[in-house]
């Protein structure tokens, strides 16, 4: 019995007359009662009672009349569900995010795009430190990386680079560059903290870590570090207690941690932080594709004073100018 058998089973059974049933399926009656014969042979079972006027379910046709209905349900059901995968309508994407890219308004800000635009593609977020999402990227357990610096060893990866954004220094709150008023409000120049006791996170060598001691080394020094923290949230409470201060990337600034005050940096070194997007070369998902074209649009489109905090800093100025 084919699928097709079903169909034309399901269009009797409808019809309730033969002739009116080859007429809709657009074939003749005689090979169609055949074919409503050759049915109830396999089946071993009569499926309709034989009438002048047409043709009548029997209990048993009933029955397979239901779950005939069910089955080709399921299979279209099935077949909508393929294609809809294939255009990376459907299916499911794993990110991979690095503890400090969360606080970065374009992530969050994407991933719900995304959401909105392909809505029965299921989004699961998995946070690691970077090189660990870059192995799991590799060994396809995540999809794609919110990263926020390339590795050495980028083998089978694409590294695409979305935008670089300022770093703060992130001063406890009871230190006198963090007072309100005066120099506490102006921004610092990096060579001023060469005295400071620096708080680093994350592994040596790479990462934002490694963009900490550059900004230093081109700033004049090589900075004292004190304790260590493997997390951007660790570090900020390391900060908060006093053991020493910090740089992170602007948009950490979202995060408030209770005796943590930000300060902006000037001079001639200024230090960025990138943020990039990894994936695997030549993925062949859809779903992935749609993902990756978005999030290099919204990169592009993206300025940084489009953050909540640029949002407040335009409301405090136009508060200042009055109406008008």
């Amino acid at each position: 019995m084919e699928l097709r058998h079903l169909r034309y089973f399901i269009v009797v059974a409808e019809e309730g007359h033969i002739t009116r049933a080859a007429e809709r399926l657009g074939m003749q009656q005689p090979p169609l009662s055949q074919r409503i014969k050759a049915m109830e042979r396999e089946l071993d079972v009569r499926l309709f009672h034989r009438k002048a006027r047409g043709v009548e379910l029997t209990d048993a046709g009933r029955a397979f009349l239901n779950n005939a209905r069910a089955v080709l349900a399921q299979l279209d059901h099935t077949f909508e569900t393929t294609r809809r995968t294939a255009r990376g309508e459907e299916g499911r994407i794993s990110i991979g995010i690095v503890p400090a890219s969360p606080f970065h308004p374009l992530v969050p800000r994407a991933i719900r795009a995304f959401r909105e635009a392909y809505p029965l593609v299921s989004v699961r977020l998995e946070e690691r430190l970077g090189g660990e999402l870059l192995e799991l990227l590799r060994s396809e357990q995540i999809d794609v990386a919110f990263i926020r610096m390339p590795h050495a060893d980028q083998e089978g990866l694409v590294i695409n680079r979305l935008l670089e954004e300022p770093m703060l220094v992130a001063l406890p709150g009871a230190h006198a560059l963090a007072r309100s008023g005066g120099k506490g409000e102006s921004p610092l120049l990096l060579k001023h903290l060469a005295r400071e006791t620096f708080i680093l996170y994350g592994p040596p060598g790479i990462g934002l870590r490694e963009m900490t001691m550059a900004a230093c080394r081109a700033a004049g020094f090589s900075p004292r570090v004190g304790q260590e923290a493997p997390r951007i949230a660790s570090t900020l409470s390391l900060v908060a207690v006093g053991l020493g201060i910090s740089l992170v990337p602007a948009s950490l600034r979202h995060m408030y941690v209770d005796g943590v005050v930000y300060r902006r940096l000037s001079g001639a070194v200024q230090p960025n932080a990138p943020l990039d997007l990894a994936s695997r070369r030549g993925d062949p998902s859809a779903a992935v594709r749609h993902f990756l074209n978005l999030v290099s649009q919204a990169a592009k489109s993206f300025r940084f004073d489009d953050s909540e905090h640029g949002r407040r800093r335009a409301r405090k100025r136009k508060s200042f100018a009055g109406p008008g």
